[in-house]
């Protein structure tokens, strides 16, 4: 199985992020870490290697990204208005710095985004954002209103709300989306969700599931037994949704 490693320091974050590709064609996947994991994680969790088939046979191409949780979103150091400008930021190095590459490294047209847990939220948070960029979704133990607390997972903005966190938040920015270019893209998304029955995310997703109901979207979502949250879980998840 191919594999390369790119670091660079990125003009958005002003600091040195890393990736790891895997393969060289198929559809362009951003394989988004969970909550202030590493990019070399999918790898060491077997997840990759669950793919291997479908990268060897040139279907896909994972490009596994970094983190920058635990300097955004799970920064106790830095207020709510800090950590959602520094996620804004993130997102910006995603658009302008990864997606160039993908593009300098692979033609497919597919481009998809994918995470567990966290890498979950950044996902469906970033695709819903820009669904003219993206053709798939795939989004397994996520949690999509992080001014949410859930079982012993916090509001990560402590009750702070403003227009970025409400613009960064898709159950909270969806039911409200009548912008008809936006809703005409994630219409033809593929989207998939997948949860454990178990998960404390599980209501999330069943209202974020609804939302989109509402919206005319077409979506799948995949209930699993027991609170399906570990990289066990998530081999399975991608050999079947990917």
């Amino acid at each position: 199985m191919c594999r390369h490693y790119y670091e660079w320091v990125s003009p958005a974050l002003g600091r040195r992020m890393e990736l790891l590709v895997f393969g060289e064609a198929g559809a362009r996947v951003l394989l988004f870490p969970t909550r202030k994991a590493h990019f070399y994680d999918y790898e060491g969790w077997g997840v990759v290697e669950a793919l291997r088939p479908k990268i060897e046979a040139g279907h896909l191409q994972l490009y596994c990204l970094d983190s920058l949780d635990a300097d955004s979103l799970y920064c106790p150091h830095k207020s709510p208005a800090e950590r959602i400008r520094r996620h804004q930021q993130y997102e910006q190095y995603v658009l302008a710095e990864v997606l160039p590459l993908t593009r300098q490294l692979n033609p497919n047209m597919c481009l998809v985004a994918a995470g567990c847990s966290m890498g979950a939220y950044h996902a469906v948070n970033l695709a819903f954002r820009h669904p003219q960029l993206f053709g798939k979704v795939l989004a397994m133990s996520g949690r999509y209103d992080l001014t949410q607390a859930m079982g012993c997972f916090p509001d990560l903005f402590e009750g702070y709300v403003d227009e970025e966190v409400y613009l960064h938040t898709p159950n909270r920015f969806l039911p409200c989306l009548t912008d008809e270019f936006y809703l005409a893209h994630l219409r033809r998304l593929d989207i998939t969700l997948v949860i454990g029955e178990q998960d404390a995310f599980l209501d999330n997703n069943l209202v974020l599931s609804q939302q989109l109901h509402q919206k005319g979207i077409n979506h799948q979502l995949h209930m699993w037994g027991g609170e399906a949250h570990r990289p066990t879980d998530w081999q399975r998840m991608v050999d079947l949704y990917l």
